[in-house]
């Protein structure tokens, strides 16, 4: 395994924790700020926006770079985002140190993506995705609750000045270990990255990875409120709960991603599918203590499970300029993200209580399958029959 990949891994760390550390601090940035729940979400909504204008302006303004020196740029950008909200002495700068953050964070994995599948064999490049996503995985099972915990413990800004650190030592990391990918981007234009958006597959595997997604996220963006209101643990277990939550993302991952490399369209399906299922079951089994801990594993892993597969599925399609597609899956992810916790707290505030985000996600993943049934179908009308079996098999 390139030590390049590590490097990756380290930075995807570090916006992972960012992204996913502030859903158990919610209640302590809300009584802190004097806002009501509803508003505190917005700082994971706001942050998931600006990830999509990201992940599509800074990628396309970058096309023609090399693609180390902007990762590297990416990660000065997220440093000052973090160190700002760790400073921010009302709501306001809160939200803006988030934006800036998000800023780096869509354009970080789109063109970490590439850089990552250029590091290995072609018939590698689902797993070398998957072990950069692993950063963002084990951010989940170790960064976030122990950052959850910190923020508890020494107040939520504490959290956000160990992120900054972990950005320093991502930069440091990329700097030394990362090496300037084949075919940098130089030779790619803007106008041949924008082509790929021609492709059908491309906006359908787009709307695929917003649905399913959000279908994960309307259910877990309010989980801290669900875990202690509905199921009846109290607050000091919700770090704890999450780290059975990061498993079943560490696990998602890197099963996801072998799939991947076999067979990218059955992959998501079988997925999204038992995503769908257990979104549903988490729904009727919320008060059950033993259930949801089970739940909280499956869910992370069948969501999680995807990402190498999207991500895959959109840079395929994109064929020789897969860049600014790959950017743009980031930013669909988290338009998705922005979907599921929007959507989540109108459920929460019509009243129907901290199950409805539970069910509005599946309903969103349930939507998912549906789209990806029609991508599969439409694929293998237009695909070469010689060429239908091969991405069956063989991810691009």
């Amino acid at each position: 395994m390139p030590f390049g990949l590590i490097a990756l891994a380290i930075g995807a760390f570090g916006i992972g924790l960012t992204e996913f550390v502030i859903m158990g601090l919610l209640p302590e940035v809300a009584a802190d700020f004097s806002v009501t729940e509803a508003s505190a979400g917005w700082l994971i909504s706001g942050y998931a926006l600006s990830v999509v204008v990201g992940a599509l302006l800074l990628t396309a303004a970058t096309t023609r770079l090399p693609r180390k020196p902007v990762l590297l740029g990416l990660l000065v950008l997220f440093i000052a985002g973090n160190v700002l909200t760790a400073l921010s002495p009302d709501y306001g700068v809160a939200m803006a140190g988030r934006i800036v953050a998000a800023l780096s964070h869509g354009a970080f994995f789109g063109i970490g993506s590439v850089v990552a599948a250029d590091l290995v064999a072609p018939e590698k490049k689902a797993r070398a995705i998957a072990i950069m996503f692993t950063g963002l995985t084990a951010a989940n099972v170790f960064g976030v609750p122990f950052g959850t915990f910190l923020g508890q413990q020494f107040g939520w800004r504490s959290t956000f000045w160990v992120i900054s650190v972990i950005g320093v030592v991502a930069l440091v990391g990329i700097g030394a270990l990362v090496r300037a990918p084949r075919g940098v981007g130089a030779g790619v234009s803007l106008r041949q990255e924008l082509s790929a958006f021609r492709s059908g597959q491309v906006w359908l595997s787009l709307l695929v990875t917003i649905l399913a997604y959000g279908g994960m996220f309307g259910a877990f963006t309010y989980i801290a409120y669900t875990l202690t209101s509905v199921t009846g643990f109290a607050s000091a277990a919700v770090p704890w709960l999450l780290v059975l939550f990061g498993l079943g993302l560490v696990a998602g991952n890197a099963i996801g991603g072998r799939l991947a490399d076999r067979s990218v369209d059955r992959t998501l399906l079988w997925f999204i599918a038992a995503l769908a299922a257990v979104l549903v079951a988490f729904g009727l089994l919320a008060g059950s203590q033993p259930a949801t801990m089970v739940i909280l594993v499956l869910m992370g892993g069948f969501g999680f499970g995807t990402v190498p597969a999207l991500q895959s599925r959109i840079m395929h399609y994109a064929g020789g300029a897969p860049t600014l597609a790959s950017g743009a899956n980031i930013g669909a992810f988290n338009v998705g993200n922005a979907l599921g916790a929007w959507a989540g707290g109108v459920g929460i505030s019509a009243g129907l209580g901290y199950t409805s985000p539970i069910w509005i996600g599946a309903a969103l993943t349930t939507s998912a399958l549906g789209v990806m049934l029609v991508a599969v179908h439409l694929a293998a009308r237009t695909r070469p029959r010689a060429d239908t079996a091969t991405f069956a098999t063989v991810t691009a």
